[in-house]
């Protein structure tokens, strides 16, 4: 009898430990990254475990070994536990209590009823998973934070003439360049990205650059160019490497986006562990053939339920950027747009003043409430 007063303590105490934390999780995705698809995982989580603990155990009975006033432990504490630097530190506190508190149901509930205990096991596997995808999307929104003009350029006819494309794009304020070429032999791929590399960094160390971004550098589809060549990041399509194998290559540094075409493919993204994404295509592009176009509709999903980092792609242009801007997506990635531009500095300068005036309208007329862009 004992033993089953201890064990019904220890089911109460850790049950409400974790449904307590992963409330905590739920509100920060909600609340701060205000990521509906998260945060509807993290609910439909903590019912799950609800139902699962009291499937195996009833709760009068638990209601009933509760005992928090001769319970020893609720005295305590450590240093540790009091104090947090920012709402991150306590979402990431929160999922590290969901995690022990999981394992500790999952070893009790197997001495009253394995099937529950298995059940736990998944549970806990999902909260791994979801722990993962809300810091990582929190960091992934810090890191991209000022990024919102992405350009895709190829290699071009000769060396000089794609450095002084680079040096165009970083003197106008790009934000992200990523270097997309499927013409080029490995060597010159490389040796493209190298030279774009080093463009960056010397371009960024003159006097006159002072205040200007410094241009996240991207190898489309190629990890192993991305490492040689020191870029920031590399991009992967859905027939490509996936995120995990890509990770294994570029370390857990070096950004990865993914190319998504519709609502799930941008969900196991997130889950994935991608730094941000690529949506679209969004119209008919000069640079790249489809036979689907999500359209502006995938647009607005991404927009009304990922946090993560989005950008859309395909077929922009100046003429149809309010389009965009107006299902609540502010970062843009373009190619064709700006590919034969005649004073490229000039052109970029336009694409600036559009997004600025375009975000600041749209938070005008959001200004009662509503997620943040992604």
């Amino acid at each position: 009898m004992a033993d089953r007063w201890a064990l019904l303590r220890i089911v109460d105490a850790n049950l409400n430990r974790a449904v307590e934390a992963l409330r905590v999780v739920e509100d920060y995705s909600r609340f701060l990254l205000e990521d509906a698809f998260l945060s509807g995982r993290c609910k439909r989580l903590r019912h799950d475990l609800v139902s699962t603990v009291l499937a195996a155990v009833p709760q009068h009975e638990l209601l009933a070994a509760r005992s928090t006033q001769t319970d020893v432990g609720t005295g305590l504490t450590t240093h540790q536990e009091v104090q947090r630097a920012d709402l991150r530190q306590c979402a990431a506190a929160s999922w590290q209590r969901v995690h022990q508190a999981l394992r500790v149901l999952e070893e009790t509930l197997k001495v009253v009823c394995p099937d529950a205990g298995s059940r736990i096991e998944q549970l806990r596997y999902q909260t791994y998973t979801l722990a993962k995808a809300s810091l990582g999307t929190s960091t992934a929104r810090q890191r991209l934070a000022e990024c919102r003009l992405y350009v895709l350029i190829d290699g071009a006819a000769s060396e000089d003439v794609f450095l002084q494309r680079v040096r165009s794009l970083i003197r106008g304020r790009v934000h992200i360049i990523q270097l997309r070429d499927k013409r080029l032999t490995d060597r010159e791929l490389l040796g493209r990205a190298r030279i774009a590399r080093v463009a960056i960094d010397q371009e960024c160390k003159q006097d006159n650059a002072v205040g200007r971004p410094r241009p996240l550098l991207i190898v489309n589809d190629r990890p192993d160019v991305a490492v040689l060549a020191r870029a920031d990041g590399v991009h992967v399509g859905q027939d490509e490497l996936g995120v995990h194998e890509v990770r294994q290559i570029v370390g857990s540094q070096r950004l990865v986006g993914v190319s998504t075409h519709d609502i799930e493919q941008a969900r196991q993204a997130v889950l994935d562990g991608a730094d941000y994404i690529g949506c679209g295509p969004t119209f008919p592009s000069g640079t790249k053939s489809f036979e689907h176009f999500p359209g502006v509709a995938f647009l607005r999903e991404i927009a009304g339920e990922i946090a993560l980092p989005a950008f859309a792609i395909g077929g922009i242009t100046l003429q149809n950027l309010p389009q965009v801007l107006a299902t609540g997506i502010r970062r843009v990635a373009v190619a064709g747009a700006l590919a034969n531009a005649d004073d490229l500095e000039s052109e970029l300068a336009a694409w600036h003043d559009a997004l600025a005036r375009g975000s600041a309208e749209r938070e005008d007329a959001d200004s009662g409430g509503g997620r943040p862009a992604s």
